[in-house]
């Protein structure tokens, strides 16, 4: 009952739609106003190029509407300037490295709601094998970046955080899907595939000279859009590795691999993380 409360607060939430939000980073501040769904996206101008590593940033929610002017609410993250390291990694969440049953969603569900960030459990070997290509040859003090590009909601971004610093993953930037009301919670993880796509565009974009590497299941639309990620961005791609989870996709994600292949880029579709491991190993990307 104490998990199924508390999941069922994660949806409970009103975005502000046109909200004024201060910005500071550094001695550096702006303004913008949020957009109809309560989001905002902002390009800070810098005198100097920030050094590479993390970054802490504040956000404020200002009222212009009280006087004198009040803060309504705050909020402190952070940002990535990524070290010149070997390749950036993509990574989804859901039956990539969590155990979520995705592909069912009374099964989804019913893990979401009775279970809790600390009594879930990773895929055996997942953790390892991505601790190696975080630090696989980055240098002192770097590490490989890591984007975790995900259907989940952004309702669920403090679970999935507490799972993964739980469990030890790479630290990353989080990239999910559009809030969903509690009327909405029967579609969690269902929103439209594509938004992902182009999620996903966007940070490859934004590193064109950089390598990249790709991790996904078949429980859902990730062969499909990562093969489509491949023919756009072929130089860019280094190795494609797939979850096997759903056997009734078994075939159709060969023939999506066989696409990748004929595109000069890698893969592995793998059962388990041991396999995923050694692929890594033998293509040089991480050392034994």
């Amino acid at each position: 009952m104490v998990n199924l409360l508390a999941v069922l607060r994660l949806f409970l939430v009103r975005p502000y739609p046109q909200a004024t939000i201060r910005v500071r980073l550094g001695d550096h501040t702006t303004e913008i106003r949020t957009d109809p769904d309560g989001y905002f996206r902002i390009e800070l101008p810098l005198e100097q190029a920030l050094p590479p590593g993390w970054h802490s940033v504040k956000a404020q929610m200002v009222s212009q509407t009280i006087s004198p002017e009040t803060i309504l609410a705050e909020g402190e993250g952070k940002i990535l300037i990524p070290h010149q390291t070997p390749f950036l990694c993509i990574s989804d969440i859901d039956d990539t490295f969590l155990i979520s049953h995705s592909a069912t969603i009374g099964k989804r569900l019913l893990v979401l709601l009775t279970q809790n960030a600390h009594s879930r459990d990773p895929f055996e070997g997942v953790v390892a094998h991505y601790q190696l290509l975080a630090e696989a040859a980055s240098g002192p003090d770097a590490t490989n970046p890591f984007f975790y590009v995900s259907s989940s909601e952004w309702n669920l971004y403090d679970y999935i955080l507490e799972f993964s610093r739980k469990n030890g993953l790479p630290e990353g930037i989080y990239l999910l899907s559009q809030l969903k009301q509690l009327s909405q919670l029967l579609q969690t993880g269902k929103t439209k595939h594509l938004t992902k796509f182009d999620r996903i565009v966007r940070i490859i974009e934004t590193y064109p000279d950089r390598k990249f590497i790709l991790l996904g299941d078949d429980s859902q639309q990730d062969p499909p859009i990562y093969e489509s990620i491949v023919r756009h961005f072929p130089q860019q791609i280094l190795c494609v590795y797939i979850r096997r989870i759903h056997p009734k996709k078994q075939d159709a994600t060969n023939e999506l691999m066989k696409r990748i292949k004929a595109n000069g880029v890698a893969y592995c579709y793998f059962a388990n993380s041991a396999e995923a491991h050694r692929h890594s190993v033998e293509m040089g990307l991480v050392a034994s």
